[in-house]
This record gives C-alpha cells, structure tokens and sequence, in this order.
C-alpha cells in the first residue's frame, strides 16, 4: 500500500510538469487532491491483532518499526513501566501521560488495556501504542509499533522513552523502582 501511495503521488506530479503554465491552478488542484489522498490513503488501518491474548500483547513483526516490553530480542525490546498502586490507578496516570503528549488520543480502555494512536505531524502516519496492566506483576507492558513502511528512524522507541520518563516523574514513577536494562 505504501509503495502504490508514493508512486501515485509521483504520477501526479509528473504529469503537472507536463502541463503548459496557463493550466497550473487545475493542476494545482488535482496536485493538492492527490496529495489529501496520499495522506489520508497512507495512514493505515488498525491492524487485526491488537489487544491482550493470553496475557500477551502482539509479538512485533521482523522490521524495526515496532518495540515491546514483551519482546526478547535486543531490536524490538524495552522494559516495562512498573507501579505500586492499584491497577484504575495507574490507568489513570498513564491516561493524563498520554493525553498530555501531542497527536495522542486514546482510541479505547478496558480494564487492563489501553489502546493510543499517535499521529506523526506533516505525513499524518499513525502508529499505534498499547499498554497492558499486568496487575500480578505490578507492571504495565507497552507495545509502540508503525502501521506502515519498514522503518520508524527509531520514532516508537523515543516515545516509549518519553512515556517512560513521564512515568517516572509522575506520582506512580517516582514510588516504583526501575527495572535494569
């Protein structure tokens, strides 16, 4: 999907340098078209395996646009938040966190799971960014992994350590040890 959008958006644009200049505000128009069709036709839709299974959040897929608590490799893997309080809690902190970030908003929540979308800000891709409150353990494991292309430029890996660094300033961090690397 991703390809096709980009070679799309490049037959458009080809086309308009064809065109003589008296025609450059129609092909303006369709070159603006085209690009809100790239954008919009670009940003993926949810993937059919998020949520919690077994206890489990999705395994990441071979490319490193993705990281999870629950991953074991080194390319995909990051450690979890953990929390002393109770679990609506925690919920509830993690929710102001991710309020709080830009281009966040929290798609749904049950009593164990949150489900984020984050928005990147001029191609409008979404990533989306999941949390499971494992109340045993005290720990909540985070998935953050790209709908589309094979490369993130380590963006999910930064915005879990940015979770992670608000965590820990929060009242829900700063009582909770960290886990070593």
């Amino acid at each position: 999907m991703y390809v096709s959008c980009i070679i799309e958006w490049y037959d458009v644009s080809s086309r308009d340098r064809d065109f003589p200049m008296s025609n450059a505000a129609p092909s303006a128009s369709i070159l603006g078209f085209a690009m809100g069709i790239f954008i919009a036709g670009c940003s993926g839709v949810p993937p059919s395996n998020l949520g919690v299974r077994d206890g489990r959040l999705a395994p990441c897929p071979s490319s490193p646009n993705c990281v999870s608590s629950q991953s074991t490799d080194r390319e995909h893997a990051v450690e979890p938040l953990s929390y002393t309080t109770s679990t609506v809690e925690a919920m509830a902190d993690l929710r102001k966190i991710i309020l709080n970030m830009k281009r966040a908003r929290i798609v749904s929540e049950s009593g164990d799971y949150i489900h984020a979308e984050f928005t990147s800000a001029i191609w409008r891709f979404v990533d989306d960014v999941e949390f499971y409150f494992d109340d045993a353990a005290k720990v909540i494991h985070v998935r953050s992994a790209s709908r589309l292309g094979k490369s993130d430029f380590g963006v999910n890996r930064k915005r879990v350590d940015e979770i992670r660094r608000a965590w820990k300033t929060s009242r829900q961090g700063s009582s909770s040890t960290q886990m070593k690397r």
